[in-house]
């Protein structure tokens, strides 16, 4: 009896830690980088956290300190909107003061990235993707600091970009950072780098499931995943936002009026959105592309070209604040299309205010990011979809009976799923993250049917240049 309870005890010692972390017929490899993507998670949540307070910091003191920035978000009244434009307003120093200081931060950020061992280059989801592909998952480390305070000189001085382009290469930097703290191979790097990719997406949008699905869908502009970085993603972007969440809340990012879809002809309007969405990016897209080709092709130093864009971005501002910086204070209006006094008092008006949102905000983003200005093309994107839904729904309403139950705040929600899925190819990421950023997860059905006509007539667009079609196409998988 001794004997056989000895032999059963050494063989449990050989065998039982491999059924209880792999389980049966599965190799303990399986998951080697459970540790590794947990870690990415960590050092990625605080990462954002300490950028989320630059954020803040840099808005206090640019655009609410300087320029004493006033946003729709603010305004409860069309009176209100009407003192904004008076002369007296128009003839403050301060309001001209964000004439320029989306070209001072824009070009402080631009030195700081070119001074930081010359990381002019880096310069967001582009260069992530990009380095998946072509570097084999190889982001410095200086990317993290330099990159971080160029954009919130960018964004945070009145820049038309958003935060989310440049947090995505923050948190592949820290993917990549904690691959080569451990010495693992390229594979692995990259796995890792898109973890962190994802984790940064999370904890910034707090959505976590659709960070996660970020960190596998981005880098293809097709309907195929990079299946290999699926459980790291999910795994960095748990504890990524666990630790975000921990500094600003469990709260989703925007609030919005509990709507749901309970109409099956409301599909017809909706299928008109998503046509509309189409065409949106199509401009969006030629905008930014025209920008960029046009700024290359400037002789001006490439300091100068950078103030220009901003420059531009700032004259716009002007007559329309609220395209500069990220454009939340546009989101959160977007909801409450046709309910507040705000819009009550516009009446048929708040449409074309809308579909000039939308052209204004295209157009700033083109000047700041096509410049070469640290800001992202990501949140824009989610702005000009918003735009573009919150017109269609409050058309919508203005011309069909009351019985088919028109919500505007639910079409901007889906309009901004529509042009993510549309203009950066993540119709399941879209899907999901709107209804995460807004609490209202009852909206899935016309977001499910809006992003995918959107995504499919959209075939062969996309903003980011890095991206290619499928893995075959993609020199990571020969």
């Amino acid at each position: 009896m001794k004997r056989l309870t000895s032999r059963f005890t050494r063989y449990l010692s050989r065998t039982s830690w491999k059924f209880f972390l792999a389980g049966e017929g599965m190799s303990i490899r399986t998951g080697r980088y459970f540790v590794e993507s947990a870690l990415v998670g960590a050092f990625t949540g605080a990462v954002v956290v300490a950028f989320r307070y630059l954020i803040d910091f840099a808005h206090d003191v640019f655009m609410e300190g300087l320029g004493h920035h006033q946003s729709l978000s603010r305004l409860t009244d069309g009176a209100a909107i009407g003192r904004m434009y008076s002369a007296d307003a128009l003839l403050d120093w301060h309001r001209w003061l964000l004439v320029v200081l989306p070209a001072l931060g824009a070009v402080a950020g631009y030195f700081l990235l070119k001074i930081g061992k010359r990381l002019e280059m880096a310069r967001g989801t582009d260069s992530a993707i990009r380095a998946y592909h072509q570097s084999g998952g190889y982001i410095p480390g200086a990317v993290i600091p330099v990159k971080s305070v160029a954009s919130v000189l960018t964004v945070g001085c009145g820049g038309s970009g958003g935060y989310e382009g440049p947090v995505t290469l923050l948190g592949a930097a820290c993917g990549s950072v904690v691959a080569r703290a451990f010495q693992l191979k390229v594979r692995a790097r990259r796995i890792l780098m898109a973890a962190g990719l994802a984790a940064g997406i999370s904890a910034l949008f707090q959505a976590p499931l659709a960070g996660a699905i970020f960190g596998f869908e981005i880098f293809y502009s097709s309907s195929d995943i990079e299946y290999e970085t699926v459980l790291p993603s999910f795994i960095a972007s748990a504890v990524s936002y666990a630790i975000f969440a921990c500094f600003f809340g469990w709260d989703p990012l925007f609030s919005m009026p509990d709507l749901c879809f309970a109409n099956s002809l409301r599909l017809i309007p909706y299928f008109i959105l998503a046509l509309a969405i189409v065409f949106g990016v199509r401009f969006y897209i030629y905008c930014f592309r025209f920008a960029e080709r046009k700024f290359a092709e400037s002789n001006l130093p490439r300091w100068a070209v950078v103030a220009l864009g901003g420059l531009l971005t700032g004259a716009i501002g002007f007559f329309f604040p609220d395209i500069l910086g990220p454009s939340y204070s546009v989101i959160q209006a977007s909801f409450t299309a046709g309910q507040s006094e705000l819009f009550a008092d516009f009446g048929p008006l708040t449409i074309t205010g809308f579909v000039c949102f939308f052209f204004m905000k295209a157009i700033a983003t083109s000047c700041t990011v096509g410049s070469g200005g640290s800001a992202g093309v990501f949140a824009p994107a989610i702005v000009c979809g918003g735009t573009l839904g919150a017109a269609a729904g409050l058309f919508f309403a203005s011309i069909l009976p009351e019985s088919m139950g028109i919500q505007p705040a639910a079409f901007a929600l889906v309009g901004m799923a529509g042009f993510l899925a549309s203009a950066i190819r993540i119709p399941l990421t879209a899907i999901v993250m709107v209804a995460e950023i807004s609490g209202n997860h009852h909206l899935l059905l016309p977001a499910m049917w809006v992003c995918c006509i959107s995504f499919w007539l959209n075939n062969g667009w996309t903003l980011y240049r890095s991206q290619v079609h499928n893995r075959e196409a993609s020199p990571v998988h020969p």
